[in-house]
C-alpha cells in the first residue's frame, strides 16, 4: 500500500527559502516516498531518516500505523545534530500536528 506524504508547517516555513531547483529535487524525493518511505538514511531509529541534496538535509517521520511519511525539517549537514536533537524533541507536536492533518 502507498503511503501520503505530508509537511509541516515548519518545513513548509523553511522550503519557502528555497529555490525552485530545490523544489523539483523534492517533488521526485516525494515520488519516490509514496512507494518506499524507508529510501533514505536512518537517524538513531528506523522511523526517522534523512534525504540529501548537496549541502542540505531533509528530514522526515515515517508512521506506518497511519501510512504516512511526514516531512519536519530541513538544515544544512553543519546543523543536522541540531535538528535531529530538536526533532527528537518535538515528536509529540510533530504527531499532533499530522494527527490533524489526515483527520
Amino acid at each position: 500500500m502507498a503511503y501520503e506524504v505530508y509537511h509541516s508547517e515548519t518545513f513548509d516555513k523553511q522550503l519557502k527559502k528555497f529555490p525552485k531547483e530545490f523544489h523539483i529535487w523534492l517533488e521526485k524525493i516525494e515520488d519516490q516516498l509514496l512507494e518506499n518511505p524507508y529510501v533514505g538514511d536512518p537517524l538513531r531509529v528506523p522511523w526517522f531518516r534523512e534525504k540529501k541534496h548537496d549541502k542540505f538535509r531533509v528530514y522526515y517521520l515515517i508512521y506506518d500505523s497511519l501510512q504516512v511519511v511526514f516531512l519536519v525539517a530541513i538544515s544544512e549537514k553543519k546543523d543536522q545534530k541540531r535538528t535531529i536533537n530538536t526533532v527528537f524533541l518535538l515528536l509529540d507536536i510533530f504527531e499532533r500536528e499530522i494527527k490533524e492533518l489526515i483527520k
